[in-house]
């Protein structure tokens, strides 16, 4: 039987990274549907967007002009929502895989723990199907377009091994903005990564949030250095556990 792989990323539907995801799927011959928000939701993590209309979410059928054979769904929702609901039938029957990305631009150390990207995988994982987050690593200021071709090689290696590991199981996969990047390297989580977080007062009473690009040595065997020197990074993740060390402590 062939895998049956919901699609998704926070990019949203017209996102060239998810039909480069789901052409991958295709091309192993898995049965993807893909189901994406219909506008950009990056930084949304595994939140749920507030249902409306009588806890209705607005989901509308759309025909995907490189994917035409591939069934492709806008969803007014965050990715996480979308998971969430195809990991209960919402989207036909639930998925062995949950695929997410590509995402345009890296998603490495712990501040994936913001990103819509891998908030899906997570989110797949707490409900008992295999998960990817793929991300190509993308500069904030590209000056050619991205190499798609290259994480879509990357991916299409990985996919048969996530598809046999055991449900439940998250991998963060990174991709290197290049045509020939080096091969895939498990990576721990960097404590932070070559783009930052950068937030400014504003007058008025607002801020702004905003991300840069910074210069400095990054931590040896992390996915951030891993990936700034050309290779493939995966990162094996746990969703939500326990702290199995702090409860063996008494309580007072």
């Amino acid at each position: 039987m062939a895998v049956r792989a919901l699609v998704t990323n926070d990019d949203g539907i017209d996102s060239p990274g998810l039909v480069t995801l789901a052409r991958c799927a295709r091309d192993l011959g898995w049965q993807p549907i893909i189901a994406a928000p219909a506008t950009e939701s990056s930084g949304t993590s595994a939140g749920l967007t507030a249902a409306r209309n009588h806890r209705q979410v607005a989901v509308a059928r759309r025909t995907l002009a490189d994917l035409p054979d591939v069934p492709a769904y806008a969803v007014a929702a965050h990715p996480g929502l979308i998971v969430l609901a195809a990991c209960h039938d919402g989207f036909g029957e639930r998925p062995d895989v949950v695929l997410s990305g590509v995402n345009r631009g890296g998603n490495v150390g712990r501040a994936i723990l913001h990103s819509g990207t891998v908030g899906a995988a997570l989110t797949a994982a707490v409900n008992d199907a295999r998960a990817v987050a793929v991300s190509l690593d993308s500069p904030l200021e590209p000056v050619a377009p991205p190499n798609w071709d290259a994480a879509a090689a990357a991916t299409t290696r990985l996919l048969p091994f996530a598809a046999a590991c055991d449900p439940g199981t998250v991998l963060n996969v990174n991709v290197p903005d290049t045509a020939r990047p080096g091969p895939p390297r498990w990576a721990r989580l960097a404590t932070y990564g070559r783009v930052q977080t950068k937030v400014t007062q504003l007058a008025g009473g607002t801020i702004e949030v905003g991300s840069v690009e910074v210069a400095g040595e990054l931590e040896p065997g992390t996915d951030a250095e891993l990936l700034a020197d050309g290779f493939v990074t995966v990162t094996a993740l746990h969703s939500v556990h326990e702290d199995d060390e702090l409860m063996r402590r008494d309580l007072p």
